[in-house]
């Protein structure tokens, strides 16, 4: 299933909140994301954005409202038409790879496709453009323990990216990364997308990222809003030395 996206946007939250019991999250958010839109999700650890995040790639359901994703309301589906819908429109990259430490990068990129139904040399081919993209056209045969910190997080992005999705959600993808890597990886991040056309939505505490992409908004107390400009931004409490 991939829909069509033509004319309208891939991706919308409407009315969206959560609560875990008493505890309010999230409140009426509102969002939508056109193909080929970058759009950056800022606020500080515990805000929300993950849980914002998880509903829209419909890993969590939410308390009230409806996450469409190409003209199409998710709500009353079941759990197997989800699982298509993650499967074929959606990609996802964490802020850790989770790469699997058997298999090349060359493998991590190829498997998701087979799993997928697509043929292995075709699936290979798909992988190897992507990984190249992304600068790792000399590292295509190496395992995660043989790559840097940035490059494994590059095989993530081109394993996100695998089975062609329409939407990309990304969660602290640098976060992991000193603030050298962070910018090749993200910058590698944004070509690829915009390349590829994908609605892609960034959780980070980094303003700096953030504005980097066609977009920003904020949660604040509960709800999705415009970032004022009068803040400081957002600053990672920690970074790791973790190289390109």
């Amino acid at each position: 299933m991939k829909g069509d996206t033509a004319g309208g946007p891939v991706l919308e939250l409407k009315g969206i909140s959560r609560r875990y019991g008493d505890l309010l999250i999230l409140e009426d958010v509102n969002v939508a994301l056109a193909p080929g839109e970058t759009l950056g999700l800022l606020g500080p650890s515990g805000s929300g954005k993950s849980s914002l995040l998880h509903i829209a790639g419909l890993l969590e359901a939410p308390s009230s409202g409806e996450v469409v994703i190409a003209g199409r309301a998710t709500s009353k589906l079941n759990d197997a038409e989800r699982t298509r819908i993650r499967r074929d429109m959606l990609g996802f990259v964490y802020q850790f790879h989770h790469l699997l430490p058997e298999f090349s990068a060359l493998g991590n990129v190829v498997l998701p496709q087979l799993i997928a139904g697509a043929n292995k040399k075709h699936a290979e081919v798909e992988a190897e453009r992507l990984l190249s993209a992304l600068g790792l056209s000399e590292r295509l045969r190496h395992q995660p323990g043989q790559l840097s910190g940035g490059e494994q997080q590059r095989t993530a992005i081109a394993r996100a990216l695998a089975n062609k999705p329409a939407v990309l959600l990304a969660d602290e993808p640098t976060g992991n990364l000193d603030p050298k890597t962070s910018d090749v990886v993200f910058d590698a991040l944004l070509d690829l997308v915009r390349q590829e056309g994908l609605a892609t939505l960034i959780a980070t505490h980094d303003r700096r990222l953030a504005e980097r992409m066609d977009r920003v908004l904020v949660i604040k107390d509960q709800h999705l809003v415009q970032p004022d400009s009068r803040n400081a931004p957002f600053a990672s409490s920690q970074r790791s030395s973790v190289d390109a």
